[in-house]
């Protein structure tokens, strides 16, 4: 069912024009293992479990109170019991208030005739009073300039796709003014949350200051750093602040960047204050690289995925912040971490983009968070938070082809790893499995040799949560896996548990297949609306099970296709 994402996009993508980069060579699909054994012992604790998986983002900050955007929103503090963070961009752009793909703005700030600065929290009140209705918490992203601030020659607002080239990406005219800004608008939330409310959130400067989003020098945003966190701080002196929110690190300009921006923190004083410089979390935004494969002979057109982007890239961060003497144990947050880099560009424009409504993205996930906290241990470094960028877009098709959340309030299959994630709690455990592709190794080539069956699992008092996925890179058909977990360290005196197994393929948990079955209705009925609301929620693959425990242990067979992930929870 998953070529029927890329079957549509093939011809847009074999032709001249198609601007999309080139395509590696086919190669043939990977034979998957015939019998695959799972090893988890309950008994044998790796720490306290850390959710990093609870933070998502999206660059249009107007939808966040559009008709879906208001309902998604509930969704996603519901998906777990620890706090849900949001970041959103243009938080601070002039303009009408009004979205498009990549743009938004509240408008918060202007100059009179006078030049002197006037404050309108309209906007904003509206969308952070959505963020409470929801019980969500903001991860404030202080961006971007204002039009009456803004240096840049260009056009203030350019169109779509070059929006990041416009001068609302330029330094600000007045530092000073552009601190008190910063100043006004964290006094703002103060007086209207509570000071204890705000003091839970984060405050990050600017986004990927390191491209074309930034269009000053790395010592300009240094200085924008500087007076961005003084304002923030002299609103709220228990503020948590940091960034820089670049790019990668995955090429040299990103790795010194990010190098030099914690150089500048640790060793010289405030450019606003002459004060030491604050950073209570450094953020940097890993990303994948996806193909479409086109067919050669006898073969068929797949996505392949670039897992091994993302992974390297975080790996040369986490060596980073780890070398640092002032902040190698300082919270980390990738900002974004992503397959790719453009949530608004849909499958239709690029179809390397083709992955997005399949079990492919959830899939990927899963490997990617888990190859995450691998990583971060391995580098005894303290990251806390993954920002899925990816939320929802008001106004376009059913199922267009955007990394999204969820698709005219249809959750996509992704949303569901985030709802099995939801179910790990208490201690990180022991899981082993005899066809894991270690993290290093995904760092260095990816999964491309073998099938990526692997592991998570957690155990608090009265319960367990054990998720396996079957990931590769090359998104082609091939026969399922046999998979056996044997669960062992069962606490002592029971002996029946509760097994409900939860799945995520292409017909479960997955209401894109749904859709296409039913035609690909762009205007569904009633009926079809309500079926596709059901199958877009985390469906089980079988009826609750209870099973006889024998020396403290289980055995759980299952049979698991490429590109499916289960969660298998036990209670007792």
């Amino acid at each position: 069912m998953r070529l029927l994402a890329i079957a549509p996009l093939l011809a847009f993508a074999l032709s001249p024009s198609a601007q999309t980069p080139a395509s590696p060579a086919p190669v043939p699909p990977p034979a998957p293992p015939s019998q695959v054994a799972i090893q988890v012992d309950l008994a044998k604790s790796l720490g306290p479990y850390r959710p990093i998986g609870s933070w998502f983002g999206y660059d249009e900050i107007n939808f966040t109170n559009g008709k879906y955007g208001s309902q998604l929103l509930p969704e996603l503090h519901d998906l777990s019991p620890v706090p849900v963070y949001i970041r959103a961009h243009h938080l601070l752009t002039s303009g009408d208030g009004l979205p498009k793909l990549k743009w938004s703005s509240t408008n918060v700030f202007s100059l009179d005739a006078n030049g002197k600065p006037v404050y309108d929290f309209k906007v904003l009140d509206q969308i952070f009073d959505e963020y409470k209705a929801a019980g969500v918490r903001p991860m404030v992203e202080l961006g971007f300039m204002p039009k009456d601030l803004a240096t840049g020659t260009m056009a203030y607002e350019m169109p779509y796709p070059k929006t990041v080239s416009g001068a609302v990406q330029s330094p600000p005219k007045d530092y000073a003014m552009w601190g008190e800004l910063c100043r006004r608008v964290v006094e703002h939330f103060v007086q209207r949350y509570g000071r204890d409310e705000v003091a839970t959130w984060y405050f990050e400067v600017w986004n990927e200051p390191d491209i074309a989003y930034w269009q000053g020098t790395p010592e300009q945003y240094f200085k924008l750093y500087d007076y961005s966190v003084a304002g923030v701080r002299k609103a709220l002196p228990n503020a948590r602040v940091g960034g820089p929110g670049s790019t990668g690190p995955g090429s040299q300009r990103a790795i010194a960047f990010l190098t030099n921006f914690l150089n500048h923190c640790a060793n010289d004083k405030n450019a606003a204050t002459g004060d030491p410089i604050p950073l209570d979390f450094i953020s940097f935004h890993p990303k994948g690289s996806p193909h479409l494969v086109p067919p050669g002979p006898g073969e068929t057109a797949h996505i392949r995925m670039g897992l091994q982007n993302e992974i390297s890239a975080a790996a040369n961060g986490f060596r980073i912040v780890a070398a640092s003497a002032k902040f190698h144990s300082v919270p980390i947050i990738l900002s974004e971490a992503d397959p790719e880099g453009c949530a608004a560009c849909s499958a239709r424009e690029n179809p390397n983009n083709a992955y997005r409504n399949s079990p492919v993205y959830p899939t990927y996930t899963a490997a990617a968070m888990k190859a995450l906290a691998d990583l971060a241990a391995e580098n005894k470094v303290n990251l806390i938070g993954m920002v899925t960028w990816a939320f929802e877009f008001e106004g376009k098709d059913y199922f267009e082809g955007f990394r999204t959340l969820s698709t005219n309030g249809i959750d996509q299959p992704v949303l569901n790893i985030f709802r099995m994630a939801g179910l790990f709690a208490g201690d990180r455990v022991s899981a082993t499995t005899s066809s894991e592709v270690p993290a290093e190794d995904i760092a260095k080539s990816g999964v491309r040799a073998q099938p990526d069956i692997d592991v998570f699992a957690t155990k608090s008092t009265h319960e367990a949560a054990i998720m396996v996925w079957n990931y590769h890179d090359e998104d082609l058909p091939v026969p399922a896996s046999q998979v056996s977990v044997k669960i062992t360290g069962i606490p002592a005196g029971v002996h029946k548990v509760l097994l409900d197994h939860f799945r995520i393929d292409d017909t479960h948990s997955d209401a894109y297949t749904v859709w296409t079955a039913m035609g690909s209705p762009q205007s569904p009925t009633p009926d079809q609306y309500a079926q596709l609301k059901a199958a877009g929620q985390l469906q089980t693959l079988t009826s609750p099970t209870w099973l006889d425990v024998n020396s403290g242990s289980v055995t759980i067979p299952t049979t698991l296709p490429r590109e499916a992930t289960s969660l298998l929870h036990l209670t007792w």
